[in-house]
C-alpha cells in the first residue's frame, strides 16, 4: 500500500511575495498571517523522504520554519528566479548528505549552470560550495523519486515551457497560462490539484482566478488549492468565501495529507 503524501505549502506568493517591499496596498498591510506569502514552493514528504518543488529566494527561511533536516531532492518547474534563486542554500544539506539530486528540464539545468556555475563545476571547486546531481526531465517520460513515480505535466507560462508534477493522486501546477488537452488528460483522476491563480484581472503569463476555476472544473479533482497568489487577488478570507465548495486558497504553512 502506498504511504500517504504530506504536502507542506512552503510559500504561496508570486514573484515579489506579500507584502511587497514598501507597498501601501491594503493586502500588503494586512495583519492576517494568511495574507503574508513567501515565494511559491511546496515540500512533498512520505516515509523518510522530503522533496521540494522549486527553491526560491525564501528557501532558507522555509527550511528553518519547518525544521527540515534532510532533503532528498529538488524538482524544478522552470528557471525563473522566484523558483530557483535559493539554490545556494542547499549547502547544509550537502555537507550532511553529499550531492543533492535535482530534477529539471535540460534548458532549466543549463540556466542554473550559468547562474550557479560554482555549484556545477568540478574544477577548482571552492571548499564551501555545494554540489548537485542533475537528473534531466523530459516531456512524456515519468521518473522516480524515492520509491514513487512522478509524471511530468507540460504547460506554458506565456512563451516559457514549465513542468508540473503528478505523484499518486496529487498534482502540482504553477505559473501556467495554457496547457494542451494531452497534458490535461494526465491530471484526470487527481484527488488534490494545486494550481496558480494570480489575480482577478487577466495576465499574459498566468491563470487569473476565472481561468484557474475553469481549469479546475474541467479536470475535476476532488479538491483544488490555488497558489502563486498576488496581493491583487485580495484578502485571503474574503476571496475564500467566494470560491466553490471544493476550491480553497492555499496559504503558507498549510499542510495536507493525501
Amino acid at each position: 500500500m502506498n504511504e500517504p503524501l504530506k504536502i507542506t505549502f512552503l510559500g504561496t506568493g508570486t514573484s515579489q511575495g506579500i507584502p511587497i517591499i514598501g507597498s501601501k496596498h491594503p493586502v500588503c498591510l494586512s495583519e492576517n498571517s494568511k495574507d503574508k506569502r513567501l515565494r511559491v514552493s511546496i515540500m512533498i514528504s512520505w516515509g523518510n523522504y522530503n522533496y521540494v518543488v522549486d527553491c526560491g529566494p525564501d528557501f532558507r527561511q522555509q527550511m528553518l520554519t519547518h525544521n527540515v533536516a534532510r532533503l532528498d531532492g529538488i524538482l524544478f518547474t522552470h528557471e525563473h528566479s522566484d523558483h530557483t534563486a535559493g539554490l545556494d542554500d542547499i549547502r547544509p544539506f550537502f555537507f550532511r548528505q553529499g550531492d543533492i539530486p535535482i530534477y529539471a528540464h535540460e534548458r532549466v539545468a543549463n540556466s542554473l549552470k550559468k547562474r550557479f556555475d560554482y555549484i556545477f563545476t568540478d574544477a577548482n571547486r571552492y571548499p564551501g560550495a555545494p554540489a548537485v546531481a542533475v537528473n534531466t526531465i523530459e516531456k512524456g517520460v515519468s521518473f522516480a523519486i524515492g520509491d514513487k513515480l512522478v509524471t511530468p505535466i507540460e504547460a506554458n507560462h506565456n512563451r516559457v515551457q514549465v513542468f508540473g508534477f503528478r505523484l499518486d493522486d496529487f498534482t502540482y501546477l504553477t505559473d501556467v497560462k495554457t496547457i494542451s488537452e494531452v497534458e490535461k488528460n494526465k491530471i484526470l483522476g487527481t484527488k488534490v490539484l494545486v494550481v496558480n491563480a494570480l489575480r482577478e484581472e487577466p495576465h499574459h503569463s498566468h491563470f487569473n482566478l476565472e481561468e484557474a476555476l475553469s481549469f479546475v472544473k474541467e479536470v475535476r479533482p476532488e479538491k483544488a488549492y490555488l497558489t502563486h497568489i498576488s496581493h491583487l487577488l485580495g484578502f485571503h478570507d474574503q476571496v475564500e468565501k467566494k470560491l466553490p465548495e471544493n476550491v480553497h486558497l492555499a496559504y503558507d504553512n498549510l499542510i495536507l495529507t493525501i
